[in-house]
């Protein structure tokens, strides 16, 4: 045993109300979840935590995922492990800019200059906001310092929630993502991803949302169905027009070329020629590319400068111009690109990709151009995952991070770390490997936004007032963080900012995945405390949904593959989807959420981790009120079960389990031991507390029902079911303990000193060997059928039995004399026979 015993102090009616206030403040105080440094990196287990995004309320999708990580923090703390088990905080990036943009009624103007006295017309009395704009310009400095204040308030209600859920985090390593310590991580990984020339800055077309403004990257698409038509428009060719159907007719003037498939006979002899444009009449090639679709069609496209991915890659493989036309704003430009006349083009001039098009059809019509009606089709469109527009491709200058998407080697090589990890469950390796494999660029990091790090460098300014892109300058390591708008480069003074011969500051900050894709190294105190380092990294374990190893896992195991030469860490466990009762996925921008502060209130902390736990790594689970109240009757029946085993008296110190259904029951026991450590081994939760919630049950309609008159009374036989009983409670609070944190420790704190979180992981070493598992089996099965003929004749279950017969292969195992108190039974006789168990009751006459 892990702890010495002492005289029980029982309340009088055990309850879970109040116990989550009781605890949280008690382990506070203790002290009990705090990581000891001084253990060697051998015995310490390290956990890559999730920093949840704040920007807004957690959802009961964070409680079902952040459980399942606790309960494998919890096991490896009670096996003997030092568990370093920190929480972050996400709070810099896009969704905490809209929060705020919303919340103050505020939007971000970085050429206005910074006011340190102001105040968010939003947060003032009413009849001071007048009439004045919906949303109120600020300096990019206010609207930084409303990002922070709002995040501070946020983060505050985060952490009273996972308290609340019994998260087993040492909160002395609390970092956030837009902090000093990760800010300085992340421009120090910049910096040397930039002196090994992994790091480049590039200018090209990139996937751009016109709602936000900001580039995107390939692992923040997503597809989503929308209406469009396929318009037919002819090309004028020499001997023959050429007819290409498109879906977006408004990039006519941005066309460089037509291409069809080098092996479609009905193209070949165009190859090498030209075309010209309708309605402007500009005059293009006609090419041959493999990419293009011969049964998609008329089997030729025009190639625009851009209209998707494609486009891009003929552009480039081609050496083709550029005739760009859409703007950062989503609309068409002022000014038509080179080559194309101004007099149609101004037709198109400043609308929106949707006006264009509607104008450019009705001249098609008037042109002749447009062959017949367009076909209403559905298709996939790129959308940035949090937006609500279709994606454009511009061109811009960004950063980029090489991970592969453009190097054979690199990708093998990040194919090979995948390869390396341990997944739970195993076949979510495939969708790394999927995601790998199909990469078709390297990782965008720039974005042009305001709160989040700022990309670390400057650009000299040449004698005219021109950028050197191709010269950055950069800061020393012992200068992070620094903010390129307002601070300084070395060798400079402000007075020079924009001037020639002077600098400018990089403008944008990285995205938010390139400072959570170091949070092994924030959180273990990379270049900052090497000591701590050294004792937790590689870590053992990230914990995540599955949805993101695209992008946050992937980004961490790139930038720990090139600083480190290694894994972050060794193993991944993957969380699946909550889902709603239509199934489909919780999520806050499907409006179909469930906040859990409710949940914890009405059913407690326990019930809740309790549905979490029965959900299966990697596996989708649904929403159900249902196995929470089930989780809230087990924990209800843990107080009970306990205050009686615990009421029944003293256990002598020299007690001996000597009766054989007792040393059946703990040799059950011992065998639910050994698979839930192996299942928690695994990462399998869920097995776990099956297992051991199933025994359990039985324990308590079985095993306390037959031994409940013996325990009562006096002698050895009596003091054999009470130490049987102690060891059974001690062993189950354990094994519960992980899952079921405050109910554990409510009953532990009845009869043991310090925390059953703080006590040993069960082993079956600890419980007496020999016992026969089938005696208990054998006797509870016989216990059934008893009650069974009772409830048929509708009789009391105390109604007296007169006669009662087993017969079966297992009758001698039957423990008689518990058997006989337990039903009451007068004569109890056991005969064997070859076929499965039965009893014959005869019950007493009654009165």
């Amino acid at each position: 045993m892990t702890e010495q015993p002492r005289t029980p102090s029982v309340p009088s009616k055990p309850s879970l109300d109040g116990l989550e206030d009781k605890w949280v403040r008690a382990w506070e105080d203790t002290g009990v979840y705090r990581f000891d440094r001084t253990r060697p990196r051998g015995e310490v287990y390290s956990i890559d935590t999730p920093p949840p995004t704040v920007s807004g309320s957690l959802h009961v999708g964070h409680v079902f995922s952040y459980t399942h990580t606790d309960t494998v923090a919890r096991f490896h703390r009670m096996r003997g492990r030092a568990v370093f088990y920190p929480m972050g905080w996400d709070d810099n990036g896009l969704p905490t800019e809209r929060r705020v943009q919303n919340h103050f009624g505020v939007r971000c103007d970085p050429s206005l200059p910074y006011d340190p006295d102001f105040e968010p017309l939003a947060q003032r009395a009413p009849h001071a906001r007048g009439g004045g704009p919906r949303q109120q310009p600020v300096s990019r400095r206010n609207f930084i310092e409303l990002c922070e204040r709002l995040t501070e308030v946020d983060e505050k209600a985060f952490e009273e929630m996972w308290r609340t859920v019994g998260l087993s985090v040492d909160w002395t390593h609390l970092y956030t993502t837009i902090g000093d310590v990760s800010r300085t991580a992340s421009q120090r990984a910049f910096l040397r991803n930039l002196t090994r020339g992994e790091a480049y800055v590039s200018e090209a077309p990139t996937l751009w949302d016109v709602t936000f403004r900001t580039a995107v990257a390939q692992a923040e698409l997503e597809d989503r169905e929308q209406p469009g038509a396929f318009h037919r428009i002819r090309f004028h060719g020499g001997e023959r027009p050429v007819y290409i159907e498109t879906t977006r007719p408004e990039l006519l003037p941005a066309c460089v070329a037509l291409v069809a498939h080098p092996d479609d006979e009905r193209y070949r002899e165009l190859f090498g020629t030209t075309v010209r444009t309708p309605l402007f009449g500009v005059e293009v090639p006609v090419l041959a590319h493999r990419l293009a679709e011969p049964d998609k069609g008329s089997g030729i496209a025009m190639i625009c400068t851009f209209g998707d991915v494609t486009d891009v890659t003929w552009w480039r493989e081609l050496d083709l111009p550029t005739r760009a036309v859409i703007g950062w704003d989503g609309r068409l430009a002022a000014e038509p690109p080179a080559g194309v006349p101004a007099e149609p083009y101004a037709e198109l001039a400043g609308k929106t990709v949707f006006s264009a098009k509607e104008r450019v059809v009705e001249m098609l019509r008037e042109s002749g151009d447009l062959d017949g009606e367009p076909r209403k089709i559905s298709r996939p469109v790129k959308f940035y995952e949090k937006g609500s527009k279709p994606l454009e491709i511009v061109t811009t200058r960004q950063w980029y991070i090489r991970n592969g998407g453009r190097d054979a080697a690199t990708r093998a090589e990040l194919l090979a770390r995948g390869a390396e990890l341990n997944w739970h469950p195993p076949y979510m390796k495939a969708r790394y490997e999927n995601w790998v494999e199909g990469l078709n660029g390297d990782w965008l990091i720039s974005r042009q936004r305001f709160f989040g790090v700022p990309i670390p460098v400057w650009y000299p300014l040449d004698g005219s007032g021109e950028p050197r892109y191709d010269d950055p300058i950069t800061p020393p390591e012992d200068a992070l963080p620094v903010d390129p708008s307002s601070d300084v480069p070395p060798g400079y003074t402000e007075d020079q900012r924009g001037k020639p011969d002077g600098f400018i500051g990089d403008p944008d900050v990285m995205d938010t995945w390139a400072t959570s894709s170091l949070t092994p190294q924030i959180a273990g105190g990379w270049e900052r405390d090497a000591d701590l380092f050294s004792r937790v990294f590689p870590y053992d374990l990230r914990p995540q949904a599955h949805d993101i190893i695209r992008t946050w896992l992937f980004s961490t195991v790139v930038r720990a593959h090139l600083e480190h030469g290694s894994l972050p860490w060794t193993d991944t466990a993957l969380s699946g989807w909550i889902l709603d009762p239509d199934r489909k996925k919780m999520s806050k921008s499907k409006g179909n959420v469930v906040t859990p502060i409710d949940l914890l209130r009405e059913y407690g902390s326990d019930a809740v981790r309790y549905w979490a736990a029965s959900g299966r790594p990697g596996t989708d689970t649904a929403f159900d009120t249902g196995q929470i109240k089930v989780g809230r009757r087990l924990a209800i029946k843990v107080l009970n079960a306990s205050k009686f085993v615990l009421g029944l008296g003293e256990v002598e110190a020299d007690a001996a389990v000597s009766e054989p259904l007792d040393r059946a029951m703990l040799a059950a026991l011992s065998k639910v031991v050994e698979d839930a450590t192996e299942a928690f081994e695994g990462y399998d939760y869920t097995r776990a507390l099956e297992r051991t919630e199933r025994f359990f049950w039985e324990f308590c309609d079985d095993y306390l029902e037959l031994v409940k008159a013996r325990a009562y009374g006096d002698g050895p036989e009596a003091q054999s079911a009470r130490a049987a009983l102690r060891a059974a409670l001690s062993v189950l609070l354990r094994l519960f303990a992980p899952v079921l944190p405050f109910v554990t420790e409510e009953v532990w704190s009845w009869w043991r000193k310090g925390s059953v979180h703080a006590a040993s992981w069960p082993l079956p070493a600890e419980l007496p060997a020999g016992g026969d598992p089938a005696v208990l089996a054998a006797t509870g099965e016989a216990l059934r059928q008893v009650r069974k003929a009772k409830s048929e004749a509708r009789a009391s279950m105390r109604a007296d039995v007169s006669r009662a017969v087993v017969r079966g292969a297992e009758a001698g195992r039957i423990a008689r004399p518990d058997l006989a108190a337990a039903g009451r039974i007068a004569e109890l006789t056991l005969e064997s026979a070859p076929a499965g168990l039965t009893v014959d009751v005869t019950l007493a006459p009654a009165g």
